[in-house]
């Protein structure tokens, strides 16, 4: 039969943690002004459209 292999093939490189972490951080920052800016056109549209 034949042998398993355990080689994970998506693990990033060892070496690629620093531009894993700048990515995360660029990640959650475009996830929290999208946030702010969907709450304040939902505030917007609050005042001038209701």
């Amino acid at each position: 039969m034949a042998e398993q292999s355990t080689v994970d093939f998506n693990a990033p490189p060892i070496d690629d943690y620093a531009a894993h972490a700048a990515s995360y951080e660029g990640f959650l920052g475009a996830l929290k002004w999208g946030t702010i800016a969907a709450i304040v056109i939902l505030v917007l549209l609050a005042i001038f459209v209701v």
